[in-house]
């Protein structure tokens, strides 16, 4: 995955208010970070929506379109003896028989990622008790944190989480505004504005998305957490002689809003992953009932050698078979674009806490 480790965002501190202060930040200390997630990857636009973005159907569409165009031209422009080949040869024969064990094979395997999936959730009265409880222990540390109830929407939870980082960093720049330490009060200013422009954008994103429609795990991607939690621990550490003690303990609450983000966001995906999962099994078991018949009724009923006709040039015979095998396929399209999204947004956070795996800002 490339980036651009020098990449930084227009918001922070700008060369006036610089001057006014009568230092510059140090040109070695890279503080802020772009508010969403493919800029601070540099990542293409269409990659992440393909990845991540899309409706997972509308993908699986556009692969099963793509399989059926590339069928029909490799007949056509490739492999023209392909059509001679269906019918007269027992190719339609070998390939959908072939086709129906895949689709069994599929179908079993994908019947045993949702008993996984499901067992997850079983267990004893004790273990769900334990769940229970860990669940009410964090829902009371983050309410006596931020100082209000913990909402019970997703989105709205991660929104307080996030604003109760951004109100502290506010106060943290407020706390040192008099500071003598010129360089410390530039690195603050630049480091606020960054995480309330992140919030601001977090928040926008969450604000009326639901839960079970990728929208309030693709934001919460957006907020990157853990480069804000290094650089207060790195600000607490380079400017200690310069912080008073209100300072430290503004410094150390705002690190402990940061680090409440990170479990949040895990369970957020945690839960998703099992939504997205446990919705992959029902797609495929609907699909593959079609395709089986798809792929008995070419066994049972066409013959390529009665199949004489054109249409716009290319013959029945080869429109039909590239159709009949589309269908078969849909199982493993459906598989295809459910995967990349899961095993993109796993890859994206492997880490938890201030361990940045990838090249941005590293």
């Amino acid at each position: 995955m490339s980036a651009d480790p020098d990449a930084r965002t227009d918001v922070g501190v700008d060369p006036e208010t610089e001057s006014e202060m009568g230092a510059a930040i140090d040109p070695d200390v890279d503080i802020s970070t772009a508010n969403t997630m493919r800029e601070r990857a540099n990542e293409s636009r269409i990659k992440l929506w393909v990845m991540l973005g899309a409706n997972r159907l509308l993908i699986t569409g556009l692969l099963a379109l793509f399989v059926f165009a590339a069928f029909v031209a490799l007949g056509v422009f490739v492999y023209p003896p392909f059509e001679a080949s269906l019918r007269s040869a027992d190719t339609i024969e070998t390939m959908f028989s072939t086709m129906i064990g895949a689709i069994v094979t599929a179908t079993t395997l994908v019947l045993t990622i949702s008993q996984l999936v499901i067992s997850q959730e079983n267990g004893p009265l004790g273990e769900q008790h334990a769940r229970m409880s860990d669940t009410m222990d964090f829902r009371s540390y983050t309410r006596d944190l931020i100082g209000q109830p913990m909402p019970a929407d997703p989105s709205m939870f991660l929104r307080v989480v996030i604003d109760a980082a951004r109100r502290r960093a506010e106060a943290l720049r407020s706390a040192i505004a008099d500071n003598d330490d010129d360089q410390l009060r530039a690195e603050v200013d630049e480091f606020t504005e960054s995480i309330v422009g992140n919030a601001e954008e977090v928040d926008e994103e969450l604000d009326g998305a639901t839960f079970g429609e990728f929208d309030v795990l693709f934001a919460a991607l957006n907020f990157n957490y853990g480069w804000k939690l290094f650089q207060v621990e790195r600000i607490a550490d380079d400017h200690e002689e310069s912080l008073t003690d209100e300072d430290h303990a503004i410094l150390d609450e705002l690190r402990t809003s940061l680090s409440m983000f990170g479990p949040a966001r895990e369970h957020i995906k945690t839960l998703y992953f099992e939504w997205a999962l446990i919705d992959l099994s029902q797609l495929i078991l609907y699909v593959a009932v079609p395709a089986l018949v798809v792929a008995a009724a070419m066994l049972a009923f066409v013959d390529g050698s009665t199949l004489t006709g054109a249409t716009v040039g290319i013959p029945d015979i080869l429109w039909l078979v590239a159709g009949g095998f589309t269908v078969t396929t849909l199982p493993f399209l459906l598989l295809i674009a459910y995967i990349a999204r899961v095993a993109t947004i796993a890859k994206r956070t492997l880490a938890i806490g201030p361990l940045i795996l990838r090249g941005s800002q590293r």
